[in-house]
C-alpha cells in the first residue's frame, strides 16, 4: 500500500537548507576554535580541552530537558519551530563570542570568556535549535520515504556547508588580516548567514496537527510525563542508546578529522591541504546522500544499507592509514573519499532511523516522545564533538605541542599522526559494530504484526 505524501519538493529542500545554519556553527567551531585559541590567542591546548570537557558536565542534562519542552509546546508555529527559530538567535551571538576573545584581557579572563560563551552556545542555544530542527522530521510527515529524503537533503546541505567552511576559512581569515580581529569578522559573517538561512528553513515547512500525528487519538494523556519519566522512556529503548553511541562516536570521528588542520600544517607542511581533504570527505558524502533514498527502497529498509556502508568506511580508513605511512597524499585522499562514500547512507537516513526509534517507544510504551527522542542528535553533537575537541587539546598538550612555537617536537608530530590516521579508523569500527545490531525497522514490523497493526 502506497504511503500518503505530505511534502512538496520545496518543503524538503527548504527543510534541508536548515543545516547550512547548523554547520555554520558546528563546522566552524569544531574545525577552527582550537587552532584559533592556541595559535592566535595563545591559550594552552590542555587548558582549553579541560574547559570544553567541564562545559559538557554543565550542559549534559539540557538535551532531554529541551526535548521534553518541545513535546510540551503548543503554539501557532507548532511544537518545534519556535525553538528552532528563537534558539538560533542565541547561537549567532555566542558563536561570535567564541571567536571574539578580547586580546586585552589577562589569560584567566580569556579562559573565562571562552568557557561562558562556549557553554551557552552548546548547552542552551544550539541544543534548543538542533533538537527542534531534527524533531521536525517526525512532526511534518509520517511518510517513511519522505523522512529519508528530508535527511538526505539535510545532510547534502550540511556537508556542502562543511566543505565550504573548511575550504575557505583559512584563506578568508588570512585575507581579513590573519589576526584575532580577522577571526571575529569571519565569525560575524558566518553567524549572520546562519541566522538568515535558519529563519527561511523554519518557515518552509508546517507541522502536522497533534490529532493527525496520533492517528486521530487525543494526545493529552500521552504528553503528561515529567523529565524523569521522559528519561526513563528513553533508556528503556535500546535503539535510542545505540543511536546515541553511534552519534557520539561519529562526532568523535569528525573532531579527529577536524584536527587534521594540525596534521596538514605540521606533518604534511601545507595547511592548505586541509581544504583539499575536505573535498575528499564531503563530495563523496554528498554523492552517497543523493542515492540513499533509492538504495533504501532497493534494499527494503535502512539496516542493510547502513551496515554495508560502514563496512566500506572501515576498509577505506584502514587504507588511509597505509597510505599515510607510505607518505602518499593522493592515495590518502582517494581512500578518504572511499571511506566517506561508505559513511553517506547512515548520515542520510539517520533522522528516519530516529523517527523509527520514536515509533518503537510509542509501540512498546504507548507514549509519543518525538522531541525528547531527537535529544540524541544534540547529545551526540555536544558530547562527541565537545569531548572530541577536548581530547584533541589534551593529546596535543601531552605530546608537548605549543601553538606559538615555530617548530614542534617529534612527539607532537607522532601524536598528530595517531589522531588523524588511527583514531578515525577505531571509531569507524565501533560504529560498524553498533549498526550491526540496530535493526529498529525489523523490531517495529514484528511488534505491529503481533498487535495486528496494518502499515499506513
Amino acid at each position: 500500500m502506497e504511503e500518503k505524501k505530505y511534502l512538496k519538493w520545496y518543503n524538503k529542500i527548504g527543510y534541508g537548507s536548515g543545516d547550512v545554519a547548523g554547520n555554520v556553527v558546528y563546522a566552524f567551531l569544531t574545525s577552527f576554535v582550537m587552532i584559533y585559541l592556541t595559535d592566535t590567542i595563545g591559550l594552552a591546548s590542555g587548558m582549553v580541552g579541560t574547559l570544553i570537557a567541564v562545559s559538557k558536565l554543565f550542559d549534559g542534562f539540557t538535551d532531554i530537558f529541551f526535548g521534553s519542552m518541545i513535546d510540551k509546546t503548543h503554539s501557532k508555529l507548532g511544537k518545534a519551530r519556535p525553538w528552532m527559530l528563537y534558539g538560533y538567535i542565541g547561537c549567532a551571538i555566542t558563536l561570535v563570542c567564541c571567536f571574539a576573545v578580547p586580546t586585552s584581557l589577562g589569560k584567566t579572563a580569556q579562559y573565562a570568556w571562552f568557557f561562558i560563551a562556549y557553554t551557552l552556545l552548546n548547552g542552551v542555544f544550539y541544543t534548543a535549535n538542533n533538537i527542534a530542527y531534527s524533531a521536525l522530521t517526525s512532526l511534518v510527515t509520517k511518510n517513511s520515504k519522505e523522512r529519508v529524503q528530508m535527511g538526505s537533503y539535510r545532510f547534502i546541505f550540511a556537508f556542502s556547508t562543511s566543505l565550504l567552511i573548511q575550504t575557505i576559512t583559512v584563506g578568508f581569515v588570512d585575507m581579513c588580516g590573519g589576526d584575532a580581529a580577522a577571526w571575529r569578522l569571519v565569525a560575524i559573517i558566518y553567524a549572520a548567514l546562519g541566522l538568515i538561512v535558519n529563519t527561511i528553513s523554519a518557515l518552509s515547512v508546517k507541522e502536522l496537527s497533534e490529532e493527525n500525528l496520533n492517528d486521530g487519538e487525543a494526545a493529552d494523556a500521552e504528553e503528561k510525563y515529567g523529565l524523569i519519566q521522559a528519561f526513563q522512556l528513553l533508556v528503556k529503548n535500546k535503539f535510542y542508546l545505540m543511536i546515541c553511541g553511534a552519534y557520539i562516536l561519529q562526532q568523535l570521528y569528525s573532531a579527529m578529522i577536524g584536527a587534521g588542520i594540525y596534521y596538514m600544517t605540521w606533518v604534511l607542511k601545507n595547511k592548505n591541504l586541509f581544504g583539499q581533504f575536505a573535498w575528499a570527505v564531503n563530495i563523496p558524502l554528498i554523492i552517497a546522500l543523493i542515492f540513499t533514498p533509492a538504495l533504501v527502497g532497493k534494499w527494503k529498509g535502512m539496516y542493510k544499507l547502513n551496515l554495508r556502508g560502514y563496512i566500506l568506511a572501515v576498509i577505506g580508513r584502514a587504507l588511509v592509514v597505509v597510505a599515510g605511512y607510505m607518505g602518499s597524499v593522493p592515495l590518502m585522499m582517494a581512500f578518504t573519499a572511499l571511506a566517506a562514500l561508505g559513511q553517506g547512507p547512515w548520515q542520510g537516513d539517520m533522522n528516519a532511523v530516529i523517527a523509527s526509534c520514536s515509533e518503537y517507544t510509542y509501540l512498546t510504551q504507548g507514549k509519543r516522545v518525538d522531541g525528547t527522542m531527537y535529544s540524541c542528535t544534540s547529545l551526540g553533537v555536544k558530547i562527541g564533538g565537545g569531548i572530541g575537541t577536548a581530547v584533541v587539546g589534551w593529546l596535543l598538550e601531552f605530546s608537548g605541542y605549543v601553538g606559538t612555537n615555530p617548530v614542534q617536537p617529534q612527539s607532537a608530530l607522532n601524536m598528530m599522526q595517531f589522531m588523524y590516521l588511527w583514531l578515525p579508523l577505531i571509531f569507524n569500527v565501533l560504529i560498524m559494530l553498533i549498526l550491526s545490531r540496530m535493526n529498529v525497522e525489523g523490531a517495529n514490523d514484528k511488534i505491529k504484526r503481533e498487535k495486528g497493526i496494518a502499515a499506513e
